[in-house]
């Protein structure tokens, strides 16, 4: 299962950048970036993100463009807390350096 999830979100600044989550064989790559010319960055998601991913998935479960059993997976592995391997899956090193 691969899918992603995109939205749009404002810093405390009032400035706009789009989120994107990535689930993957049970983990959720968090990132992030403002504007068309700058690179994705790792994200450390908030309630509010989590929820959002939660929504999104939830509304495309009638449409069938997941299953049940992918909007609960999901909703687990949402309900981690910190980031840990589940945000910046390009920005961690590798376990052989």
């Amino acid at each position: 299962m691969s899918i992603e999830f995109g939205w749009w979100n404002r810093d405390e600044d009032g400035r706009r950048y789009q989120v994107n989550a990535a689930v993957h064989g049970g983990n959720i790559e968090w990132t992030r970036h403002q504007g068309h010319h700058t690179s994705w960055e790792p994200h450390v998601p908030s309630e509010d993100d989590r929820a959002r991913l939660v929504y999104e998935a939830e509304k495309r479960v009638p449409r069938r463009l997941i299953s049940q059993k992918q909007f609960d997976e999901i909703k687990r592995v949402s309900s981690n807390e910190g980031p840990g391997g589940h945000s910046g899956r390009r920005a961690r090193t590798s376990p052989d350096l």
